[in-house]
């Protein structure tokens, strides 16, 4: 029962304001400063540039563009590839900004000509072309944003921020793109990239769905109570993720001024979707749903109805849509399946056609 489970913790409140704004702002102010990071420098310019065109990519049915994306900092330029799919013959087209784990395009986690034939654009880049996924703070655009090669205090951002940066970026060339519907722009990502998918949202409101697929510990599922990885195994493995803040909460999650229900909110009035899978139990599917129950408090607060009145956890296939909130969980183990992907697009398109 969702009630029973949600008696056992007890979540901090929502740092209400007078606005949503300002609530958000309250949110991401804790959430930077004790787990994700800042990022203590910025571009101060940037440009992007077509590198190969691929005309009859799909059978032809969309042009595929291989670019490199070009940021300029006070110490330098740095450079990430990426590839932009952009179906032909149509305007207002949706699209998905995808933060993916290899630069490959189709991919075994992104189906693209499926997601062509749905009438979407995707614009995709391999994480490692950013900065690589281990403690080397010296490669990619980790030194530029540190203006060191290592975290130089305990707020410093970590790989999550950095790569949730650059989806930002992406997000700057689609605007440029007349045939891109920039008020249906989605921005998605599993596993590790769901968490950086959850930051990103909650930080570019340009985007109007945030998507985490499979994101478990500090992503989607709320840590009290949780089962599977925890904050003490993920800042022991994956300390280069976080800030250094958030290894002080090592064994100490009730000690949380806050928890992952608030990284859900704070993309609202976006709309969220997160997936889960019946094997993984290390991200914890019960976790992940009881972010979006606990999502709906704060849209009451504010007026809006995000998240259906829900008594049982959903068994497996289960689908719950409410207004700006969808959760679904599928059978199988801890992967981007089609399924998660027909899902995605299912909700992205409700109210929208």
């Amino acid at each position: 029962m969702v009630n029973e489970r949600l008696r056992k913790i007890t979540p901090p409140a929502f740092p209400f304001g007078n606005t949503m704004e300002e609530t958000k702002q309250n949110m991401l102010d804790v959430l930077l400063t004790e787990e994700y990071g800042f990022l203590p420098n910025r571009e101060t310019a940037l440009s992007w540039e077509v590198n190969k065109e691929e005309p009859t990519f799909a059978a032809g049915k969309a042009t595929l563009y291989r670019m490199t994306m070009h940021a300029t900092f006070p110490t330098g330029t740095f450079s990430f590839p990426f590839v932009s799919v952009i179906p032909k013959n149509k305007g207002n087209i949706p699209f998905f900004v995808h933060i993916n784990f290899r630069p490959d395009v189709p991919d075994k986690y992104q189906p693209t000509e499926e997601l062509v034939d749905n009438g979407y654009a995707v614009i995709s880049f391999c994480h490692k072309d950013v900065t690589s996924d281990d403690g080397d703070f010296g490669n990619g655009v980790a030194p530029f944003i540190l203006g060191a090669t290592e975290q130089q205090t305990d707020t410093d951002c970590g790989k999550i921020a950095m790569w949730s940066w650059a989806a930002s970026k992406i997000m700057d060339y689609a605007e440029t793109i007349p045939e891109l519907d920039k008020s249906r722009a989605t921005v998605v990502g599993h596993s590790r990239l769901g968490k950086t998918a959850l930051l990103t949202g909650a930080q570019d409101s340009r985007f109007s769905l945030v998507i985490s697929n499979d994101s478990g510990c500090s992503g989607a599922a709320v840590t009290r109570g949780k089962q599977g990885e925890t904050i003490e195994v993920i800042t022991r493995v994956f300390p280069y993720w976080f800030c250094r803040n958030y290894r002080k909460y090592s064994g100490k999650h009730e000690a949380l001024p806050f928890d992952q229900h608030w990284l859900i909110a704070a993309s609202l009035p976006a709309r969220i979707c997160i997936g889960s899978a019946e094997e993984d139990l290390w991200a914890d599917p019960e976790a992940e749903f009881l972010s979006c129950v606990l999502a709906e408090e704060y849209g009451k607060h504010f007026g809006l109805k995000v998240f259906p009145e829900v008594t049982e956890f959903p068994k497996t296939g289960d689908r719950f849509a409410g207004n700006m909130a969808c959760y679904h969980v599928r059978s199988g183990c801890h992967f981007f399946s089609r399924t998660d992907w027909l899902s995605y697009m299912a909700f992205e398109k409700m109210g929208r056609e």
